[in-house]
């Protein structure tokens, strides 16, 4: 009792100098984990700015198509159709993005007879919440399949994905589950989200501070318990033998790009990549057009609209 008297009430020399360094490290504590906590809710919860059309007027004839997610909500996407009773691709926009944005390659797609599908991801677009970084965002995929295979006008046995960094984690892990993908493209994925959260926190400036990057981590493993068993994808990427898969680097963004290096060595072929010198997002009209065709003439090699299944 009479050393915590004396770290409350200090009286020699000694004690006041410890008594004040603990005081800065608790104070240094408290003040590392709300700022990781700011950065957190930041990186989870990011600013949205929803887009809205009217479809009637859209190019390519969209209908409005809404699928319940686990939650017990709903989420609203957009079919574009393509020749009857062809394939499906899905489209899945990536972090700080929405569907929207992804509008030119659906367009090609379509251009090229598939169906082509697409919604906003959780706290993305029109969708509210939290962003998980690909957890639930996978489920939700499901979800759209499941419905998609419901309709009379497409092939229900025979999807594409295509996703760029979150899109990507989430199209990989529903090939992982999914028989029914029959070819995958992603651009910039990942393995894993709480690498995802790594790389934005690095982003932000702020993980120069000590364990910033780790209470950034704790954070969302508590956030997401409910997914504390769920390995990264490359323990699964065996099961997509046979499922044909491009890969896109690109060379503004390393981190991510190390990420699908490696994912595309663990795959099982057939496989193949590309490196591309800006984002998807980032991308001139000229080199938005050239990385579509590529998207397209993949897709059309691999599950093309006019073959029989």
């Amino acid at each position: 009792m009479a050393v915590f008297s004396e770290l409350r009430y200090p009286t020699t020399r000694l004690a006041k100098v410890f008594s004040s360094l603990l005081a800065i490290i608790l104070f240094a504590f408290v003040a590392i984990a709300m700022i990781s906590g700011f950065l957190l809710y930041q990186i989870l919860r990011p600013a949205r700015s929803p887009a809205t059309f009217d479809l009637t007027v859209m190019m390519g004839h969209p209908s409005a198509v809404s699928f319940p997610v686990v939650d017990g909500t709903s989420r609203d996407g957009w079919f574009f159709p393509g020749r009857r009773g062809a394939p499906t691709v899905i489209v899945c926009h990536g972090y700080l993005s929405q569907r929207s944005d992804v509008l030119t390659l659906v367009t090609a797609l379509q251009d090229s007879q598939f169906n082509v599908f697409l919604f906003d991801f959780s706290g993305h677009g029109t969708s509210a919440g939290v962003t998980t970084m690909g957890y639930r965002e996978r489920q939700e995929l499901q979800s759209a399949v499941e419905v998609l295979s419901t309709r009379d006008d497409i092939d229900p046995k025979h999807f594409g994905l295509w996703g760029v960094d979150l899109g990507g984690y989430v199209a990989l892990e529903e090939a992982t589950h999914e028989p029914r993908v029959s070819a995958l493209a992603v651009d910039d994925a990942y393995s894993d989200p709480r690498e995802m959260v790594q790389i934005q926190a690095a982003q932000s400036g702020l993980a120069v501070l000590p364990y910033v990057g780790r209470f950034c981590d704790w954070g969302f493993r508590l956030l997401n318990y409910q997914y504390r068993n769920e390995p990264p994808v490359t323990t699964r990427l065996a099961l997509t033998k046979g499922v044909p898969k491009l890969f896109f680097q690109s060379d503004s963004r390393l981190a991510l790009a190390n990420q699908t290096l490696q994912l595309f060595i663990l795959s099982p072929e057939p496989k193949q990549i590309v490196r591309t010198r800006m984002k998807y997002s980032e991308m001139t009209d000229e080199d938005r057009k050239n990385y579509e065709n590529i998207v397209v003439s993949f897709f059309l090699v691999n599950m093309s609209p006019t073959a029989l299944h």
